[in-house]
């Protein structure tokens, strides 16, 4: 054997290694976890210093956490069309001065508009609370100590600086922003940060609307057939023209959810909780699901969110298939992030509500009722879920009241932010609302909420 040769087996012997032994190592802790009645996602342990830790949450998988048990995120460098916001690594830009206007990354705006509410308008570090590290604090592994510019320390995770946000309210909350992908001119979002998920070299784990969903490497989907098992599939002649295996190395072995199958003499598959796994040749950019469509077969997920309450429907649209109001109308999401140098998000009842007023009635709040209702409950209607909840709204201001002020309407809630549908909506299937806004919705506007990723590059 070639030496280079050798040496590529010697590598891929190591990771290999290196994965058993991750799966070996899990906790019973780790395997006891729930969340909200789903089965948890497992990590791979990592260092980290003292006064951190790792919980569940319902959308994002399992997050690093500060010692009372608040998600921890980043806001990572992101290529804006007129140039970059976010943070460099290594080099905290979250700071107590207020943004007074428009920095013009985000066409077709220029800079130096003023910005709305200036009288009441947060500072970054208002929303986004560094996590201080102390003058004696050591590096661990990933987890290193930068230098802000008022001299305090603060912690990084593979150099990017941490913070916590005002919008999460309990442990596993998500709340201040998420890891799903955001495409077109939209603003550099906060993202959680976690440990890696368990899983062997050549998979990765992406957020989607409806879980924590395996994908290769390379973002493609991975699929499972129903009438396979761990020990025979039945996926096979003209199936695997269709399905590709996705073939396992010979020297893996079977630890954890994850096992091997062989197909035949030499051809070994990957196995994950039961179900030999498969790409599909329809999907021909990253992030297709096209083989999902295709009887028997589905995607697979490490995690999967919880059901939405029972107000909720699943609904067939021209384009695919939406989550929907009890009449079957498509429920929407509405989607901000201002054009100021540290790219703020407005569309919490808590932001400022010029940005969503101006889409939804023209900054007519009583034409975007009229346009643009919330989902109201039903009668005793409750959610199991943390990412569900009912909030109490005034509709003239957009705002969250108090349950017995006189304007307070009952609303459902997504990730704390209020779901509404469209009067023009005629019939269930409808999806003339989806992508209202500027950039067809993602930088301020309605999303149709999609339950399936891939559907959002339809209408959108």
């Amino acid at each position: 054997m070639h030496r280079a040769g050798a040496r590529s087996v010697l590598v891929l012997q190591a990771i290999l290694l290196l994965f058993a032994s991750a799966l070996s190592a899990q906790s019973m802790d780790d395997e006891a976890a729930t969340v909200s009645g789903v089965q948890p996602e497992r990590y791979r342990k990592v260092e980290m210093p003292p006064g951190f830790q790792v919980v569940p949450t319902e959308l994002e998988g399992p997050v690093f956490a500060n010692e009372a048990g608040m998600t921890l995120y980043k806001w990572p460098l992101h290529k804006l069309r007129n140039g970059y916001s976010g943070e460099a690594p290594g080099e905290p830009a979250c700071d107590d001065q207020i943004n007074t206007v428009t920095a013009g990354l985000m066409s077709p705006y220029p800079p130096g508009i003023p910005l709305p509410d200036l009288d009441s308008r947060p500072a970054c570090t208002d929303l986004w609370l560094p996590v201080v590290a102390t003058a004696d604090a050591e590096p661990v592994g990933l987890w290193t100590v930068v230098e802000r510019s008022d001299g305090q320390k603060q912690w990084a995770y593979d150099e990017q600086p941490l913070y916590t946000s005002v919008r999460d309210q309990q442990p596993g909350d998500t709340f201040g922003g998420t890891s799903r992908k955001k495409d077109g001119d939209s603003p550099a979002i906060r993202v959680p940060v976690g440990p890696p998920p368990l899983v062997p070299p050549g998979f990765a784990v992406k957020s989607t609307s409806v879980g924590r969903m395996l994908t290769t490497k390379k973002n493609y989907a991975v699929y499972s057939f129903e009438q396979d098992s761990a020990e025979e599939t039945r996926c096979t002649g003209d199936c695997t023209k269709r399905f590709k295996p996705v073939i396992a190395p010979t020297l893996v072995r079977a630890q954890g959810e994850w096992s091997v199958l062989e197909r035949s003499p030499g051809e070994r598959q990957w196995v994950f909780r039961g179900k030999p796994l498969y790409t599909h040749v329809r999907d021909t950019h990253p992030w297709s699901q096209e083989g999902s469509d295709e009887p028997g077969w589905s995607n697979v997920f490490t995690q999967r969110t919880p059901e939405p309450p029972s107000d909720f429907i699943r609904q067939a649209t021209i384009a695919g298939d939406v989550l929907a109001d009890r009449r079957g109308h498509t429920v929407y999401l509405y989607q901000c992030g201002e054009d100021s140098q540290i790219q703020l998000a407005c569309d919490h009842p808590d932001d400022t509500q010029v940005y969503r007023l101006a889409i939804c009635g023209g900054g007519d709040p009583e034409r975007c009722n009229e346009y643009w209702p919330y989902v109201t409950p039903s009668e005793g209607a409750t959610s199991d879920s943390r990412a569900w909840s009912i909030l109490n709204i005034d509709p003239a201001t957009g705002r969250k009241v108090s349950e017995d002020a006189p304007s307070a309407q009952r609303v459902w809630a997504y990730r704390d932010r209020p779901v509404y549908t469209f009067a023009l909506d005629r019939k269930p299937g409808d999806v003339k609302g989806a992508g209202t806004g500027e950039w067809r919705g993602k930088r301020n506007g309605l999303l149709a909420f999609w339950l399936r990723d891939d559907f959002m590059k339809g209408i959108e």
